[in-house]
């Protein structure tokens, strides 16, 4: 058995986006075995993966240069493994592998595409074409290890009854979001004929998710409710869920159930379209030249005026649904 270990600490979405490339690479590679090492709370995500061992850590509990070297021991000693798979490709990451190729071991990390990123998001660049997909990043890594791996890029759906249509309005960074009064008025919309169920998390977003529910009739805030495990399963029972480009997409596509995606100031080009989501369930303002203007929705609108959000039509999104 060849052991792969793996690490990728954040952020959610992007964690999210290993275990369906982990999955099919395994049912490929019976054989290999990964070991995962991320945050604790992100454990759920690789759950009923035959072959993948989750190792939670605090990343508190090894700070600095000595808590890295520590942390690669402890690894190397747990595991013993054959090859090292980084999947993040930061400081913290870059530290890691060196102390594994001081140890002999062969490293393979993740290419970003940085560069590429960079002329897709340069507002002046006219010709925008899409990039590759993360998804195939991830598996590139495997590939470099000299493994065979074919992304079939279809949802496999958990559970086959159906019903109700979550809807997860928010988003890390402004520029990801729709305005709250358009989001309001689209699950105001979508409950006159469905079981709408809010997402989120933390206090604000769930403050503003249960005042929600009070007003629109067939609604229903789960926010600050389920667990991961909770939220998955809920995930999987929905008929679609609607969300920003935003973690909600990539659960939707690990449980299997399609996702209608609202993109603002980022954009499918740069390669984190849920896995097996399809292009036609994209919702975007298309005729912005602008657009995308960040890979992650971070930056502040250079003209002003959020032209991909605010003059986003939430009617779109219906007639997807």
């Amino acid at each position: 058995m060849t052991r792969i270990l793996a690490y990728r600490f954040s952020a959610f979405g992007d964690v999210a986006m290993t275990a369906p490339v982990f999955r099919e690479f395994l049912e490929q590679n019976p054989d290999v075995e990964i070991i995962m090492v991320s945050r604790k709370n992100f454990e759920a995500l690789f759950a009923g993966i035959p072959n993948v061992i989750f190792k939670g850590i605090d990343l508190d509990d090894y700070k600095g240069f000595f808590g890295l070297r520590r942390l690669s021991n402890e690894l190397i000693k747990e595991f013993h493994p054959d090859f090292i798979a980084n999947l993040h490709d930061v400081i913290r990451t870059k530290v890691l592998d060196k102390f594994y190729a001081r140890k002999g071991l062969k490293v393979f990390k993740i290419d970003k595409g940085k560069e590429e990123k960079e002329h897709l998001t340069d507002v002046w660049n006219l010709n925008k074409v899409q990039l590759k997909k993360t998804v195939e990043r991830y598996a590139d890594v495997f590939r470099a290890m000299g493994f065979q791996v074919t992304l079939s890029q279809k949802l496999r759906p958990l559970s086959e009854n159906k019903s109700g249509i979550g809807f997860a309005p928010f988003a890390q960074h402004k520029g990801k979001m729709l305005p709250l009064e358009k989001s309001f008025e689209l699950a105001r919309i979508l409950a006159k004929k469905n079981t709408v169920y809010f997402f989120g998390g933390g206090k604000k977003e769930t403050e503003t998710l249960e005042n929600w529910e009070n007003q629109i009739p067939n609604t229903k805030s789960l926010s600050g409710k389920l667990s991961l495990t909770e939220e998955l399963h809920k995930i999987a029972e929905l008929e679609v869920m609607v969300s920003m480009d935003s973690a909600n997409m990539h659960l939707a596509s690990l449980v299997g159930t399609r996702c209608v995606s609202i993109w603002g100031a980022t954009h499918p080009y740069a390669g984190f379209l849920g896995f097996g989501q399809r292009e036609e369930d994209v919702v975007q303002v298309k005729d912005l030249t602008c657009r995308p203007c960040s890979v992650f929705g971070d930056k502040e609108c250079y003209r002003g005026d959020w032209a991909c959000l605010e003059e986003f039509n939430i009617q779109k999104v219906i007639e997807k649904i």
